[in-house]
């Protein structure tokens, strides 16, 4: 069935909440496995069909966020979701007491257990009224940000659509749209500090509410920490510092010589990685899609299956358009078992970054699509992103067919550009950390401090209010997922360097690199992130040793490889 076929209806969130507190109480009352076992299934296929309804009206809305329909059904399901999770959460005590905990723990994963406790620890009715406001705060957020009208060179753009200028390799041009960017987010900058600072105290509340100290632990068991805990990130952190900020550096040293520019640079300056101009696909949007479609038809049996569904099906929504939400996603739609992708391709290089990326992520989803329960075919959030930064290495096979004549550039600037990322996400972290401990500074004081964060991690960016915005430590206001996911984003530096492992594995041996990202794969989300890196083979990015050989096998890789013919 192609997407625009689904039909969508919304749900009646007093039947939902019927027919979750029934299967509930018959299950409590199962005096048989088998009998268990069904209602544990029922509610499943429930969960899934509630999930399938909300994820439609979301994607759609995220299409369009000027469709007035889509807008009222994102507005009802941040009010609803959070009345059906208190009748979902009497459902996860009721499985976590349940004394057929060891068969079904045999049958389903005894993960699905430690996941429910996590979740048990992140939720009371107490703070529906919070969740409800917390999700209109971040719809707001992305609402604004969707509306952007950038002014430049005469004609009006959204953010998505700047990214080609903010690459150009006219420096005076390039430059300029850094500066009209930053003075968009100047000019709205009151209402993005009001509305995160309005996320901050009402998450504060939120944990003080449920009895932690601040946000933080609240935060962990929202995110699925099931694994690691807050002093295994501050180690993380550490190596990141020790072994990756240097190498780092030394890319941006050579960025600056290649450019002819002084170090360190200006925001705009780092964003241009060569003289002659960034990597470019060759070709048109359809380009790209019918490269991808060579490369996963090529790659394996089950890639193939899976691209073939995503272009038979409808299930990408790719150009970035007027009123469309910001950034790139992948999420599943159950009630049909496929996985949906959402991008703003703008004809830059992270187009297809993107497409592999997300295609990534939607892979496993369709790979594991059968799984039972629903949230077992998913991973905790760090595991799921690494099949999508893995699978950008992968596509490396593809790169002529994306990228033409500009291959080579392709490979120094994704590998270098992979390595450098690592330190702006572990300040994100850092940052959000900071914050929420100390969640009643102003403003300016949570800017301040992303401008100390900046020459920690990041001290090849000039600080001296050139581009204001970016200069004055308030550049983490286009970070989306500061606003809406606190926590996440170091999820994306564990997955980087897992997938840097499979990275230096592919130099030697593509082919078994592949059979280890599908051993991986496989899992879906039946186990922890670190038993899941154990069993497929690969090192946890929490053994400083992991971080310290694959930041060595690729500062030697960017050193020895050729740039001849490239300025």
């Amino acid at each position: 069935m192609k997407f625009s076929q689904m039909e969508y209806t919304r749900l009646d969130v007093n039947e939902i909440k019927s027919q979750m507190e029934d299967i509930t109480s018959d299950f409590t009352s199962a005096t048989d496995y088998n009998t268990a076992r069904n209602l544990f299934v029922k509610m499943d296929k429930l969960n899934r069909h509630v999930a399938t309804m909300g994820t439609l009206a979301s994607i759609r809305h995220s299409i369009d966020t000027r469709d007035e329909f889509y807008d009222q059904e994102a507005k009802f399901w941040n009010s609803a979701e959070p009345e059906i999770q208190e009748y979902s959460d009497l459902w996860t005590k009721a499985l976590t007491e349940s004394k057929f905990r060891k068969e079904l723990a045999d049958e389903f994963g005894e993960v699905i257990f430690t996941n429910a406790e996590l979740e048990l620890k992140s939720f009371s009715p107490e703070i529906i009224p919070y969740l409800q406001q917390e999700n209109d705060l971040v719809l707001e957020y992305n609402k604004l940000i969707a509306s952007s009208n950038v002014e430049f060179e005469g004609k009006t753009y959204t953010i998505s659509q700047m990214g080609p200028f903010k690459t150009c390799a006219d420096d005076e041009r390039r430059l300029a749209a850094w500066k009209a960017e930053g003075e968009w987010y100047k000019n709205n900058q009151a209402k993005l500090d009001e509305i995160y600072d309005k996320l901050v105290h009402l998450r504060d509340k939120m944990g003080k509410t449920l009895g932690y100290k601040d946000f933080t632990q609240l935060g962990y068991y929202r995110m699925t920490r099931n694994c690691y805990t807050k002093e295994d990130v501050e180690k993380f952190r550490s190596a990141v510092c020790k072994y990756l900020v240097p190498v780092a550096d030394k890319i941006y040293r050579r960025q600056a010589d290649r450019l002819g520019k002084t170090y360190p640079m200006s925001f705009a300056d780092n964003a241009l990685m060569f003289r002659s101009g960034n990597a470019k696909p060759q070709g048109t949007a359809d380009d790209i899609v019918e490269a991808a479609k060579k490369f996963y038809s090529e790659l394996s049996p089950q890639t193939a299956e899976f691209f073939k569904t995503m272009l038979d099906g409808e299930l990408m929504d790719l150009i970035a358009t007027d009123g469309k939400e910001g950034g790139g996603y992948c999420t599943g739609i159950y009630d049909y078992d496929v996985p949906f992708i959402f991008a703003n391709f703008n004809g830059t290089r992270d187009d297809v970054e993107t497409v592999t990326h997300e295609a990534g992520h939607a892979f496993a989803d369709w790979y594991n699509r059968k799984r039972v329960p629903m949230n077992t075919i998913w991973p905790s959030l760090e595991a799921c992103e690494v099949h999508s930064m893995s699978m950008e290495f992968f596509a490396w096979k593809a790169a002529a067919d994306f990228f033409g004549d500009d291959e080579r550039k392709f490979y120094y600037s994704h590998l270098a550009g992979s390595l450098t990322f690592i330190p702006y996400g572990t300040m994100v972290d850092h940052f959000q950390h900071i914050v929420y401990e100390k969640p009643d500074m102003t403003p300016a004081e949570r800017h301040g401090v992303w401008k100390e964060l900046l020459g920690k991690y990041m001290p090849w960016m000039k600080l001296d209010g050139e581009i204001p915005f970016y200069s004055e430590g308030e550049g983490w206001q286009r970070q989306s997922h500061i606003y809406a996911v606190p926590f996440y984003y170091i999820d994306y530096c564990l997955a980087q360097t897992v997938a840097l492992e499979f990275w230096s594995m592919m130099q030697r041996d593509y082919d078994n690199a592949f059979k280890h990202y599908m051993a991986y794969t496989e899992q879906g989300g039946s186990d922890t992130f670190t038993n899941i890196l154990k069993k497929a083979g690969l090192e946890s990015p929490f053994d400083e040793n992991c971080l310290k050989t694959v930041c060595s096998d690729a500062s030697n890789w960017l050193d020895s490889f050729n740039l001849g013919g490239i300025s």
